[in-house]
């Protein structure tokens, strides 16, 4: 795969790059990537994200198994009472208001008959985008904290009970192309001619 020749790389670090076989496309959103992935048109395609980038135009890609933007990942947040649970599903709203990596729900629940789970579930594509986002944002609790897709299924497996939910949204700061814009931008690319975004 060659990629073409970039400007302001550093720009397009945590964004992807489509390799559509005879040329590729750099600089998709998770979201336009995943609405690739369901179209016919692009089965054989592959996804790379882009983990750093150099002021030369050369960039650090990482193997994104299509998968992925299938599932959802999340963070577990384990409280002993419903006060200490519902401080810690308050923070993370608060911390929330900010800015968030993309779309989330955020649960406060109960789980077993002592426990209570504050869970914060996304797209598992923005796996390290939620955990850089969190560190930054100092969030801590008291309990222990579980992580990934698999919390995520076991989550959801327990049937806890919701007691509060929410969903928190990304500014959309980046312009997303979907439907036939999108079409048009992966259509270019798959006729060798390389799209950066």
């Amino acid at each position: 795969m060659k990629l073409p020749d970039v400007s302001n790389a550093d720009k397009y670090k945590g964004l992807y790059v489509v390799d559509f076989g005879g040329a590729c496309g750099v600089g998709f959103v998770a979201a336009e990537v995943a609405e690739l992935l369901e179209s016919e048109r692009f089965d054989d395609v592959k996804v790379y994200k882009i983990h750093n980038a150099y002021p030369d135009g050369r960039m650090e890609l990482k193997g994104v198994r299509r998968e992925l933007f299938e599932l959802e990942a999340g963070m577990l947040f384990y409280a002993d009472g419903r006060e200490t649970a519902m401080g810690d599903f308050e923070r993370l709203i608060e911390l929330a208001g900010g800015d968030v990596p993309a779309r989330a729900k955020v649960h406060l629940a109960r789980v077993g008959d002592r426990k209570y789970v504050t869970a914060l579930i996304y797209p598992a594509e923005y796996d390290d985008e939620f955990s850089g986002w969190l560190l930054a944002g100092g969030y801590k609790t008291a309990g222990a904290a579980q992580g990934g897709v698999g919390a995520v299924q076991q989550y959801y497996d327990s049937d806890a009970e919701v007691i509060e939910r929410r969903q928190i949204h990304s500014s959309g700061r980046q312009q997303v192309l979907s439907g036939e814009k999108l079409m048009a931008t992966a259509m270019a690319a798959t006729a060798k001619t390389a799209v950066v975004r």
